[in-house]
């Protein structure tokens, strides 16, 4: 279960298991029966929606509603509009109803499990009847976290995401749409106004920059590599382990030992990723923890740029858990734990955020020593002590941050609760739910289902740990006190067994 990949938040709908061909045949007869403008205007308009819908994962066709059948040539505009940089992101408002609010959710609510009801963990609670909902359709360049700055934009004015419907096309633009209320009118004027302003003040971010901005961005670190800028002739490349968004991941060989190689993709090359590719070279540079991934070079030297680091055989904590289904016992528990939090307590003493906390980026060498990797958004704190810009992934995401509010250190701890939560229960955070549900949810003050048979050090622990008040979690520094005194007398009594409570609900 990946962030960020074309999920929908709300159950699919429409035409159920038909391909591609046939439901654009379908869209074509309902276009043709309700005697829209482009069947005649466009006689090639029938091979069109066969390319569009091909453009498109199956996810969208599940959601398409035939009553709604022009829809899709809305979709078809607002892509074709994203491909001119200068429009880029383009966006459509529209009003679509007013929702006469019922003051009891629950008999409108989907019930996901024992009395918790979606609508009523996921929606904000309006006094007013008839509350204005808008559509908003977002499209511009596919990146990482677009998901999270398009929902960090509109949180900023002020609405409440209902539903969000997040595809990618198989050419690299982004087809996102959003159901919301808080506009307190139907008009949308104003809000077109609002939502411009919102994208200006991105600079450019959401607009998916050139290939020449990100290349520049990396260029600029170069003076400041210095001694880790590797010979590229001496690195060689074996097979590829991984493949990411916007590059790939190989092991390979630098001067005798084993490396992983991460190659950014040139052709996904903006402005945006060129800056984490160059703060991820900065930071693995200045840092040197047991905990911590072993920075071994980078080059940042056209046409190819790429970081070198230690080849990690252990792979992630997410597949040992998640992939390879492993139950830890106590012991070895505490051990994973103590070196998260040993890694990321010499990452905050040096002043830096690592944003991004979650099991996929914790890596396992082969003694199973854990460290903690990717470093692409991390940063150092600013001097105020304050962050804004929103990062990370939806099911670790401090609420903080998905409320797109200032921030510090402590929203990694949050992340940890939920890695430790994870690494109690040896299930995926949510998994009921799409990631856009669970940070709804967060901001609702939701969290994982405590696990029953648990460790009550480690119950207690997590809890405070995803406190909602910042200043209410502990610090790594007081994290590790903890974990070390519970190891102790788990070692002195022997104790291994670690109950796998039932963590497939989400409570509030």
């Amino acid at each position: 279960m990946e962030e960020e990949v074309g999920e929908s938040s709300s159950p699919p709908k429409g035409f159920g298991g038909i391909g591609g061909h046939e439901i654009a045949d379908e869209i074509f007869l309902k276009l043709l029966e309700i005697g829209n403008d482009e069947v005649v205007s466009q006689p090639d308009l029938r091979e069109q929606l066969d390319i569009h819908f091909s453009r498109l994962p199956a996810s969208y066709q599940l959601d398409v509603n035939l009553d709604k059948a022009e829809d899709v040539l809305l979709h078809r505009r607002i892509l074709a509009e994203a491909k001119d940089p200068e429009k880029r992101p383009v966006f459509h408002v529209r009003f679509t109803k007013l929702d006469d609010s019922n003051p009891d959710a629950r008999k409108n609510s989907e019930e996901i499990e024992d009395g918790t009801y979606l609508t009523e963990a996921l929606s904000v609670r309006h006094d007013n009847a008839n509350i204005p909902v808008h559509e908003i359709i977002f499209s511009t360049l596919d990146k990482p976290k677009l998901l999270s700055q398009l929902s960090a934009l509109l949180s900023d004015i002020g609405l409440n995401i209902r539903e969000a419907h997040v595809f990618s096309t198989t050419d690299g633009y982004s087809l996102d749409v959003f159901v919301v209320d808080g506009w307190p009118i139907e008009d949308t004027d104003g809000l077109q106004k609002e939502i411009e302003s919102a994208i200006d003040n991105y600079e450019g971010s959401l607009s998916g920059s050139t290939h020449s901005f990100g290349a520049e961005k990396i260029l600029a670190v170069q003076p400041k590599i210095g001694e880790w800028e590797i010979d590229k002739r001496l690195l060689k490349m074996g097979e590829k382990i991984a493949c990411g968004s916007c590059g790939d991941l190989f092991r390979g060989s630098y001067l005798g030992q084993d490396v992983a190689i991460k190659v950014l993709r040139s052709e996904h090359l903006n402005e945006a990723l060129g800056v984490e590719f160059a703060q991820e070279i900065l930071i693995l540079s200045e840092v040197q923890h047991r905990n911590v991934v072993r920075f071994i070079g980078a080059s940042a030297k056209p046409p190819q740029f790429c970081i070198v680091t230690e080849y990690m055989p252990g792979g992630s904590l997410y597949d040992f858990l998640h992939k390879d289904h492993n139950v830890l016992e106590l012991s070895l528990l505490l051990k994973f734990a103590l070196d998260v939090c040993q890694g990321m307590n010499y990452l905050h003493q040096n002043n830096i955020i690592h944003r991004d906390l979650k099991t996929a980026n914790l890596l396992l060498d082969d003694h199973h020593v854990v460290k903690v990797a990717d470093f692409g958004v991390a940063r150092f704190q600013n001097q105020q002590g304050i962050m804004t810009a929103e990062t990370g992934t939806y099911r670790w995401m401090a609420p903080e941050i998905i409320n797109h509010q200032p921030y510090d250190q402590k929203a990694d701890v949050f992340s940890f609760g939920i890695v430790l939560w994870e690494l109690t229960t040896s299930k995926i955070p949510y998994e009921n739910l799409t990631p856009v549900q669970a940070a709804l949810g967060v901001r609702q003050g939701m969290r994982p289902q405590l696990p029953e048979n648990a460790h009550p050090v480690l119950v207690d622990l997590m809890q405070r740990c995803w406190e909602a008040k910042p200043v209410s979690r502990p610090s790594f520094a007081e994290i590790i006190i903890e974990l070390e005194e519970l190891l102790k007398q788990v070692k002195a009594t022997g104790e291994t067994s670690q109950g796998e409570g039932d963590a497939t609900k989400e409570s509030k």
